[in-house]
């Protein structure tokens, strides 16, 4: 197959894929929607400086200049604890382990996020392909990609970073504010 047509195979899955990804958001009511409501004043995006200080090369890469992290090589991807997934820049609440699975491409995936308002989406051409990337909704910090190819209910796989990550243990939940998010373990 000649590279044009590569391209253009690949240009029709990704446009299938995001209007598959849209019918699905769109079709029935927030999976998420039991899930407490964030208020935004408690999480905020700290200055350029005070995030160089604060997060590890590879943390400020990922997040402030939508690098990727090596798959399997990574905090989070084996991470089986039950507890929440922050954004390692602003501190608000992104997925929770109860929507997490075993994808096997090495990094942590979810099905959905911890409310249908804490990710922004954006498309993403580089690398010759349209992909759905994924952002952080106060801190815009780059998280990863979602794709549809994930179980049930959604359908879908957010694909995320460990490196945008802040993983917050169910036991501390309530020590750390997100005292919350604890029903969602009951």
């Amino acid at each position: 197959m000649t590279r044009t047509r590569l391209l253009a195979m690949a240009a029709l899955t990704t446009t299938a894929t995001i209007m598959l990804h849209n019918a699905v958001v769109s079709a029935g009511p927030d999976p998420a929607s039991d899930t407490p409501v964030v208020t935004d004043s408690r999480y905020q995006k700290p200055s350029d400086d005070e995030l160089r200080k604060r997060l590890t090369p590879l943390q400020y890469d990922v997040t402030q200049h939508e690098a990727t992290e090596r798959a399997f090589d990574n905090e989070y991807w084996g991470n089986k604890e039950p507890g929440i997934y922050v954004d390692i820049v602003s501190g608000e609440p992104l997925f929770s382990s109860t929507d997490k699975f075993k994808s096997g491409t090495g990094w942590p995936s979810f099905t959905r996020p911890i409310q249908s308002n804490a990710i922004n989406e954006h498309t993403d051409t580089r690398f010759f392909m349209k992909r759905t990337e994924l952002k952080s909704r106060i801190a815009q910090s780059h998280l990863g990609h979602v794709f549809d190819d994930g179980p049930k209910p959604t359908g879908l796989r957010y694909c995320i970073n460990s490196a945008s990550l802040r993983f917050i243990a169910k036991d501390d939940l309530e020590k750390e504010g997100y005292g919350e998010f604890l029903e969602l373990f009951k």
